[in-house]
């Protein structure tokens, strides 16, 4: 063992878990040396065989396959066509809808919305196929990256278009609490691309909540693999240019940002999701997803406080590379007050002491932790839940069913669509899906300003430390404020 390690693991038997944290990471020890030293799994946990628990839900198993139901009227347009936007294509497809036209600012990323839809007309400034062709179709699909998703959606919604938008919701805190309020004015059918939301593992956590099983949840630990080996954060801005593609539109493509020069492979595709620019880093990205069993489940207001308990270093440009951050909920809805973390780029909460010596947390999941038992979920999306340890799992077994289940969360959308069901009728509708993107957000703020920010969250402003507002919301480029 190398001499700063050793002095590190002195150090983090005299300190707090928080300021060991900050210590390992300000230092520049590796993650993965990070996490042999409790602020992830110990390393004796871990070796230790075990078998998985059974499984609890059918999304857990085998699910059953029946045939989609069908929606040869519902009448659909697309923004983006590759990447989500492709798999947005693929799922629409099984449902039989019709698309008169599509847009991607990449004429290559199209080929699959073509090869679908032949017919169609497509695009690569949605500004333009709003206004040519708004009458020709019901409802849009938006899945570009987050720089985008404010104007296409909001956009859509003015023009009274039903609209499906990918995570995160918005760029901002600001856009978040617009777009809630123009999905309420206009009436539309509105979902955010949060797929497991309609998954049986988050109504389970649910349901074992408000049913009582884990007495109060003072803490929710919630983590994800991201960015690691998706994508890079951390890093500067790169110099000079390269040659825009003949198929790319890249003046488009930046969109509201502000104006840079065109670098191959360093924003386009994908790979904007690290920079502050363009996307909302692995919290932005993962969050809406891993976090979502909290929101619902947990039911909060507006938070009074975001923290950077940990993080690596945040140059402006880009996210830091790892993070944790901490919420403060206040009490709300008879529920004391309680605490939210994340953790991502390879960190992770401590084992907590009811977990049976040789099971993980996985890398990626949430824990609940309350004063009468605890709620283990592996994964993003609300895949596999147990009540830990096991044997208050069997004691407590399965909680009474509180909520309906879902058609699927795409059918959800398409039944509001459809007017089969009420605009009301999709779960992740912008109503719940826009204050939780809202709030995941500040932890962005907060990795911005290194800093403790309190919140107020019915004044969208932050009380303590003023120069935070001007991350509230953004400035547009020339050509696409939304008014």
């Amino acid at each position: 063992m190398n001499d700063p390690l050793r002095e590190l693991i002195s150090n983090a038997q005299a300190t707090s878990r928080r300021n060991f944290m900050k210590t390992a990471l300000t230092t520049g020890l590796s993650l993965a040396a990070a996490s042999q030293l409790g602020c992830t799994q110990s390393a004796e946990r871990r070796k230790a065989a075990a078998q998985p628990p059974p499984p609890l839900t059918e999304t857990e198993g085998e699910a059953k396959e029946t045939p989609p139901p069908q929606f040869p009227d519902v009448r659909l347009a697309f923004i983006g066509t590759g990447g989500m936007g492709g798999t947005h294509i693929e799922e629409m497809v099984k449902y039989g809808i019709q698309c008169p036209c599509y847009c991607d600012v990449d004429a290559k990323r199209q080929k699959k919305a073509a090869e679908a839809f032949p017919d169609a007309k497509a695009y690569q400034d949605y500004r333009e196929m709003f206004d040519k062709e708004h009458k020709n179709f019901d409802a849009v699909m938006i899945g570009v990256p987050d720089h985008h998703h404010f104007p296409a959606t909001m956009i859509a919604m003015q023009l009274g278009r039903h609209v499906y938008t990918q995570k995160p919701l918005t760029h901002t805190v600001w856009e978040a609490r617009q777009l809630a309020a123009a999905a309420k004015r206009y009436k539309v059918a509105t979902q955010m691309g949060n797929q497991g939301h309609a998954n049986e593992g988050w109504r389970l956590i649910y349901e074992w909540i408000h049913s009582g099983a884990l007495g109060q949840v003072k803490e929710v630990h919630s983590w994800t693999d991201r960015p690691v080996k998706y994508w890079a954060q951390g890093m500067e801005r790169p110099e000079g240019a390269d040659e825009v593609p003949a198929n790319l539109n890249w003046d488009v493509w930046l969109g509201p940002a502000p104006e840079r020069p065109f670098k191959d492979k360093v924003y386009h595709p994908f790979v904007w999701r690290g920079w502050w620019d363009f996307g909302a880093g692995a919290l932005g990205d993962m969050a809406c997803h891993t976090m979502d069993g909290m929101f619902w489940a947990m039911e909060p207001t507006h938070p009074t406080a975001v923290e950077p308990v940990a993080m690596t270093p945040m140059n402006g440009e880009s996210f830091p590379s790892a993070t944790v951050v901490k919420w403060d909920f206040p009490a709300h809805k008879g529920r004391p007050a309680w605490t939210g973390y994340w953790y991502d780029g390879g960190l992770l909460p401590e084992l907590p002491p009811d977990l049976e010596v040789g099971r993980d947390l996985g890398p990626l999941g949430n824990l609940f932790i309350g004063t009468k038992a605890s709620i283990l979920c592996q994964g993003a999306y609300g895949d596999s839940v147990r009540i830990i340890p096991e044997s208050k799992m069997k004691a407590i077994g399965k909680p009474k069913p509180l909520l309906e289940r879902s058609p699927g969360h795409y059918v959800e959308w398409l039944l509001a669509v459809s007017g089969q069901k009420p605009l009301d009728y999709p779960k992740s509708r912008f109503a719940y899906a826009a204050p939780m993107t809202e709030t995941i957000l500040l932890g962005n703020i907060a990795l911005h300003l290194g800093r403790r920010l309190e919140w107020d969250g019915p004044n969208l402003r932050f009380k303590n430390v003023p120069e935070a507002n001007q991350y509230v919301t953004k400035e547009y480029r020339a050509g696409w404020k939304i008014v």
